[in-house]
């Protein structure tokens, strides 16, 4: 195994990467700086769009092109050719005390994502499906701050982290409907005291985990236990996603800036890391089709 830090850039909060088996590069926000960066690992070249915001929490490539964005208070549309960004649904218009957070595409081209707290204090963020049709739909609510939404290979298992709270859930998710019911505990941090972050599913179905504080990268079967856990060279982990010609390639984000406070003190906190050598395989990301 190798992991690789990718430039030398510091990113205050990075967040959402996605890899685009289309062009082959790999798409991150930084959620502080209100900003969308895109890597081509051929040219090792890194573009900037500033986005008109206060927190960009997730993003979304569409299948009619642009993207889908998870900021503010709700999903907004973003143009790449003028770097406007357009709000589509805003569920959480006139809630200073809330911001939405983590996103990603189910396999049927509708977007979840979820709010979160701004003092992650108070459980008063919730969950929401953007469809096709741009229709808008609460899931569930009561998170302090919900993170890393992915699914199981079959679209049958939604997961989704409440990150202050320590707890990775798992919902039935109707593939046909987007509905989802019957949450569970799926993994739990209590006794080992760290954060769920972002998350993916490899092919096998098993979960990957970014532990904010801990520094490291959990794989966590589908029973729960965990399978693997990788050290890396910083403590305050994002997020990550597997990218690549053959989805091998883990890349990992993480937070540079400061955090009630504090700082990560790791000297190559807040880069983009790619870990080669794994021998494991993740999941095409899907569009939103809306």
């Amino acid at each position: 195994m190798n992991i690789e830090r990718i430039g030398e850039a510091r990113y205050e909060l990075g967040e959402s990467p996605i890899w685009d088996p289309v062009d082959g590069v790999l798409y991150f926000v930084d959620s502080l700086a209100c900003a969308i960066f895109r890597y081509d690992p051929r040219s090792g070249e890194i573009r900037r769009w500033g986005v008109a915001g206060d927190y960009l929490g997730a993003m979304a490539l569409r299948s009619g092109g642009g993207a889908v964005l998870a900021m503010d208070h709700g999903f907004h549309a973003f143009d790449f050719e003028t770097g406007a960004a357009t709000a589509i649904a805003e569920p959480e218009a006139g809630r200073a005390d809330l911001c939405f957070n983590d996103g990603k595409v189910d396999r049927q081209g509708r977007f979840v994502a979820g709010s979160m707290h701004s003092d992650v204090t108070k459980p008063v963020g919730a969950l929401y499906r953007l469809d096709t049709d741009l229709t808008c739909t609460k899931l569930d609510g009561g998170y302090i701050c919900s993170n890393g939404p992915c699914w199981s290979p079959d679209g049958g298992t939604l997961y989704v982290s409440d990150s202050n709270v320590g707890v990775i859930f798992a919902y039935a998710y109707e593939v046909a409907t987007g509905a989802a019911t019957k949450r569970r505990t799926f993994h739990s941090t209590t006794e080992s005291g760290d954060y769920p972050d972002g998350c993916t599913v490899d092919a096998e179905g098993y979960v990957w985990s970014a532990r904010f504080d801990a520094g490291t990268i959990l794989r966590i079967a589908p029973d729960g236990a965990v399978d693997r856990a990788i050290e890396l060279p910083i403590r305050w982990v994002a997020s990550l996603i597997f990218g690549g010609d053959d989805h091998d390639v883990l890349y990992v984000t993480s937070i540079g800036g400061a955090y009630q406070g504090e700082r990560d003190p790791s000297p190559q906190a807040g880069g983009l890391f790619a870990v080669r050598g794994l021998g494991i395989q993740g999941l095409p990301e899907h569009r939103f089709a809306g």
